[in-house]
C-alpha cells in the first residue's frame, strides 16, 4: 500500500493524501498560473497567486464532490469513512468489511458527489457573474470554480474511465442490476 498521509478529520472523514497529491497540486499550480496569465491576461505575479489559488480550489471543490457522496452514503446507512487524495484526483473510502450492497445503493451514493458538485457550479457561475467587471483573479477563480465544477466534477463525473473507478462507472455497472428489477407496465 502506497504512504498516505493524514490531513485531519472532516464530518466523521478522515481525509488521508497520497504524495502525488502534492505534485499534482504543484502540476495544477503551474498550469493554471499558465492559464491565468495567457487566457485572463494577468500580470506574472498575479497569475502565480491566480493559479495557486485555483489549484487550492480545485482540491476544495474535489472535498466538496467526496462531502456529497458522503451525504448521499449516510442517507443510505451504508457510509463513508473517508476520502483519499492522489495525483489531482479524489477517491471514496469504504469500509473494507461493508457488505455486498443492492445496485440501488451505490447508484444513490455514486450521485451524491455530481449533485453537490452541480451545486457549486451554479454558485461558481453567479460569482463569475458577480465579479465580470472588476475581472483579475476573482474573475479567474470564479469562471474555473464554474466551468470545472461543471465539466470536470458534474458532467465529467458521469464519464466511465478504463483506469480507475468513476461515478460514471458505478453508475453502467449498476444500472443493470437496476433494470432487472424494474416492473414496466403496458396497456
Amino acid at each position: 500500500m502506497s504512504k498516505r498521509y493524514s490531513l485531519g478529520n472532516v464530518d466523521h472523514l478522515e481525509i488521508t493524501a497520497a504524495p502525488s497529491a502534492a505534485a499534482g497540486l504543484a502540476l495544477l499550480w503551474a498550469a493554471l498560473s499558465l492559464l491565468g496569465w495567457k487566457l485572463f491576461r494577468l500580470k506574472p505575479a498575479a497569475a502565480l497567486t491566480g493559479g495557486l489559488l485555483a489549484a487550492v480550489l480545485h482540491f476544495l471543490s474535489e472535498l466538496w464532490h467526496q462531502a456529497g457522496h458522503a451525504r448521499a452514503a449516510r442517507q443510505t446507512g451504508y457510509p463513508m469513512t473517508g476520502v483519499h487524495l492522489l495525483g489531482i484526483l479524489g477517491a471514496s473510502i469504504y469500509p473494507r468489511d461493508e457488505p455486498p450492497l443492492p445496485d440501488e445503493i451505490h447508484v444513490q451514493r455514486a450521485l451524491g458527489g455530481p449533485r453537490a458538485s452541480a451545486l457549486l457550479a451554479v454558485a461558481g457561475g453567479l460569482l463569475t457573474l458577480a465579479t465580470r467587471r472588476t475581472g483579475g483573479v476573482p474573475f479567474m477563480l470564479a469562471a474555473l470554480m464554474a466551468l470545472e465544477n461543471l465539466f470536470v466534477f458534474t458532467l465529467g463525473a458521469f464519464l466511465p474511465l478504463p483506469f480507475m473507478e468513476t461515478d460514471g462507472g458505478t453508475l453502467l455497472r449498476h444500472r443493470d442490476g437496476l433494470r432487472r428489477r424494474m416492473i414496466v407496465i403496458q396497456e
